[in-house]
């Protein structure tokens, strides 16, 4: 599914997986980082439908 480009501007935009994932791991509902057909960049979602849950890190 092709990302539409309102929602894509109303994001934040992230350079790379691991930025997406430090904000992700702080958030107080479950996110995954996925990369913007549109601007080729990284944003949230919390959508899961039809995806692998991500692990938490534990140190």
């Amino acid at each position: 599914m092709r990302t539409r480009l309102s929602v894509c501007q109303k994001k934040t935009r992230f350079g790379s997986e691991d930025a997406a994932l430090t904000v992700a791991e702080r958030a107080t509902v479950a996110l995954r980082p996925y990369r913007c057909d549109r601007c080729f960049q990284f944003h949230l979602t919390s959508r899961t439908k039809g995806k692998r849950a991500v692990v938490a890190k534990r140190s």
